[in-house]
């Protein structure tokens, strides 16, 4: 008989029971701070066409779009030839959750309100190398704002994103909290100007800045001369990177004084001085941190950008920014929008490496109904019956066993209680209620078991 491999295929993974509740319990608070800023959901499908989504990601972000082969008499036409990949393709899983947003609002403009706020929790696939904390299936948690240029929706997206990292037991910017990164495609186009990189190679410099975390100043280096940005421009460029105060507002008066020359510049450097002002009062201001090489790599941001910074984490754990051009290239006219996203990934990941998880999960069962006595059987399932219509979480042992083999099964499932209604118990009129964690039982009069266990569920 043929042995099946029963691994997931790399880059994606299985999620047992406990991993299940702990997303959810993620996402039950995330969809709750979403919904408290006003956002509304939406979803999208998976596969998009390839042409919706080729063309928005930059140079590297289009090779990891996962296509998907078209089919029948199209895809045997497609191999008369040697085709091309995008040749056999027609459709492509989705990158992201913000070109799918960009078609809706396309598509339905008449339908949609003239602020349009909302929130996206779902799959995306890239067709990149898995490493830990990186995968090819994963979730994002999307907030978005279309049809405002105005500075508040920077300062709500970015507000909404700390409260929900403070609720899952974020707090401060050192090693125990986050730091959300802030800068201006503004100001990066600032510094090319003022350093003297041409304007036909401004993305080239930015592919290179956005490495900045991962391969150093002396790596940007390397790569802008690689890209054919001239000596001294890129020597003037990485002496600036060098020289960046960290403080707010020490980086905010240092690049107004770098850029009095670049008018786009000086523009830039007072909409995040706005946006600092608008969030200071609000859950996100203790964590603001403006960072002028912030490039985040995906081309289609023009305003703001940010990026979320957990200190014993290296990569990002989310981010966005203003993206006032993307939706034009669905519907032929000026849409301003900005949004912010999660990954949900990462976020998981250092929770557990921090323990913050509570120690009991929404949808884990509260008790246990024992079985070791065959005659108090239909007993026991109309006590089953009651707990459940009183909104407790019951599980039932479905074989008569011995009672250490069904303690111990309630352990396995973190069950804090467990319920004895044998024959004893039924001629006396009661119910015992082990706890599981202290050893203790109690007994009980079965019109009480009910209100009894869900005051100690409490």
């Amino acid at each position: 008989m043929a042995r099946f491999q029963t691994k997931p295929i790399s880059g994606a993974r299985d999620f047992l029971p406990l991993d299940v509740l702990r997303r959810q319990y993620v996402i039950d608070v995330i969809e709750r701070v979403y919904q408290s800023y006003g956002f509304e959901p939406l979803e999208t499908p998976v596969m998009e066409r390839l042409d919706t989504l080729l063309g928005k990601y930059g140079e590297e972000g289009d090779q990891l779009i996962f296509r998907v082969a078209k089919r029948g008499a199209k895809l045997q036409r497609a191999l008369v030839e040697t085709p091309t990949e995008d040749e056999i393709a027609d459709a492509g899983l989705r990158y992201d959750l913000t070109v799918p947003l960009a078609r809706i609002v396309a598509e339905y403009s008449n339908q949609l309100p003239r602020y349009f706020k909302r929130y996206q929790i779902a799959p995306v696939y890239r067709a990149d190398r898995p490493a830990k904390g990186r995968y090819r299936e994963f979730y994002q948690c999307d907030l978005d704002v279309v049809g405002s240029s105005s500075r508040l929706v920077e300062a709500e997206v970015l507000n909404a994103g700390a409260q929900v990292l403070q609720e899952l037991g974020f707090h401060g910017r050192d090693a125990s909290g986050f730091r959300l990164r802030l800068n201006h495609r503004g100001v990066l186009r600032g510094l090319m100007e003022v350093s003297g990189v041409p304007g036909a190679l401004e993305s080239d410099a930015l592919v290179a800045v956005d490495k900045l975390d991962k391969i150093g100043l002396e790596g940007v280096a390397k790569e802008l001369r690689a890209r054919g940005i001239e000596q001294s421009a890129a020597s003037a460029l990485l002496e600036l990177m060098a020289a960046a105060p960290d403080e707010t507002c020490a980086v905010l008066a240092w690049l107004r004084q770098i850029l009095t020359g670049s008018a786009g510049g000086a523009q830039a450097v007072n909409e995040l001085e706005e946006i600092v002002t608008l969030t200071q009062s609000g859950p996100a201001g203790e964590h603001i941190r403006i960072d002028p090489y912030l490039a985040r790599g995906l081309s289609y941001y023009t305003g703001p950008t940010y990026e979320v910074e957990f200190p014993t984490l290296s990569g990002s754990g989310g981010g966005g920014g203003r993206y006032d051009d993307l939706i034009g290239m669905f519907s032929n006219r000026s849409i301003p929008a900005c949004g912010f996203s999660f990954g949900l990934e990462r976020i998981l990941l250092i929770m557990e490496e921090r323990g913050l998880f509570p120690h009991k999960l929404a949808g884990q069962p509260q008790a246990l109904i024992t079985n070791f006595d065959p005659d108090t059987l239909g007993a026991n399932v109309e006590l089953a019956h009651a707990l459940r219509s009183a909104g407790l979480r019951v599980d039932f042992y479905p074989d008569l066993d011995n009672l250490g083999r069904q303690f111990r099964y309630a352990e396995e499932r973190n069950i804090p209680f467990a319920l004895l209604l044998g024959g004893n118990e039924l001629a006396a009129g009661t119910v015992t209620i082990k706890d599981l964690i202290s050893g203790e039982q109690t007994s009980v009069a079965r019109a009480d078991a009910v209100d009894n266990l869900s005051q100690r569920l409490r």
